[in-house]
């Protein structure tokens, strides 16, 4: 489904995946932690902070969906 690397793996089921390699871990705790630090700085200001997470949880999620094996999408256990 994808032509790019495999950092994610698809959950058995459900929707989701889970980093594998070490870049896929890099992303996710980057990602976590520029959570953290936008939240705690505009924490009084929370109109603005929704305006800058909205963009970033959306552009994480695009790149997992690039870089998961298979692709994401609903799964019901079956084997891929």
């Amino acid at each position: 489904m994808n032509d790019g690397p495999d950092w994610f793996a698809p959950k058995r089921y459900g929707y989701g995946a889970t980093p594998i390699t070490w870049q896929g871990w890099a992303l996710t705790l980057g990602f976590v932690g520029v959570l953290i630090l936008i939240s705690v700085n505009f924490a009084k200001r929370p109109v603005q902070m929704v305006a800058i997470l909205i963009p970033l949880i959306v552009a994480f999620i695009v790149l997992c969906a690039r870089t998961t094996r298979g692709g994401l999408r609903w799964r019901w256990g079956d084997e891929d």
